[in-house]
């Protein structure tokens, strides 16, 4: 973590910002040459690392054009591409406002970095040509949505709500499945994305929620809380209004980036409009 911390610090201004306008203008370029004629990417641009390594180094970026589009047939590829876009931009904007630039940009080129390795591993040690694309990259984008907002609800066939959580199971269901079933190919994106995942995850956790200190912290927390008199509140909400009293599994922080006292909600400690003086 303290490693981490200190390449953000010294790195974090070389962030790109709003990450995700630019790998949606990628997804948007695809889509168009994939309703044009798909062959144009899997002959030009795919992630083919024969073709890489014989100087078409183009590929290592242009493979991330690939877009997030579903059907068998232009109009539901167009339809469901777009609805794809915007549902992709909702969750990696989320992500960075909840991380930073900096951690976004680092999960997301992890993920970039280890489509490129499966590449280079199904070339080099089982001899044959891997055309992989962003889709693990859109699960893993997606799947660390539903860690953060498990009960965020999506339209399933634009009519059936359902929480974030159950479709994340039912992903992780499908890619187990694949596992088992799929071909080596399958089977070495998977582990290689679950291993990049697993890494970002351990490089950036907070460990000193488990230190003693801070557990001897949170139990005087708990103690002061038992004795405050009935019918008053410690936390509340600056944008909602609401208390500990409104829901027992409500989380409350503080926000460093406003001028003054200000504290809100898991909901909105990540939407608000920080409050500045002037």
């Amino acid at each position: 973590m303290g490693f981490f911390n200190e390449l953000e610090r010294k790195y974090q201004k070389f962030a790109i910002r709003n990450l995700m306008y630019y790998i949606l203008f990628f997804y948007a370029a695809g889509l168009i040459i994939w309703l044009v004629n798909p062959m144009i990417y899997s002959t030009y641009l795919s992630l083919d690392a024969g073709k890489i390594l014989q100087g078409q180094i183009w590929r290592l970026v242009t493979f991330l054009i690939f877009p997030p589009a579903f059907g068998n047939w232009k109009f539901t590829q167009l339809l469901f591409g777009v609805i794809a876009l915007f549902m992709y931009n909702s969750l990696g904007q989320t992500l960075e406002n909840i991380w930073g630039s900096f951690r976004f940009n680092v999960f997301f080129f992890m993920g970039v970095v280890a489509q490129i390795a499966a590449s280079f591993i199904g070339y080099f040690v089982f001899g044959q040509t891997w055309l992989l694309t962003t889709g693990y990259l859109n699960s893993a984008i997606f799947l660390a949505f539903a860690l953060y907002y498990p009960d965020a609800s999506f339209l399933l066939f634009f009519v059936l709500p359902i929480k974030a959580k159950w479709l994340a199971v039912a992903e992780c269901v499908v890619y187990l499945y694949d596992f088992l079933k799929g071909d080596v190919s399958t089977r070495v994106q998977l582990i290689i994305s679950l291993i990049t995942i697993i890494m970002f995850f351990a490089l950036t956790r907070n460990y000193k929620r488990y230190a003693p200190k801070e557990i001897k912290r949170k139990q005087e927390f708990k103690r002061r809380v038992k004795i405050i008199p009935q019918g008053k509140t410690m936390h509340r909400c600056a944008v909602c209004g609401r208390t500990e009293l409104d829901g027992e599994n409500l989380e409350f922080r503080y926000c460093s980036k406003c001028e003054g006292n200000y504290e809100y909600c898991q909901d909105h400690l990540y939407t608000h409009q920080h409050v500045t003086k002037h």
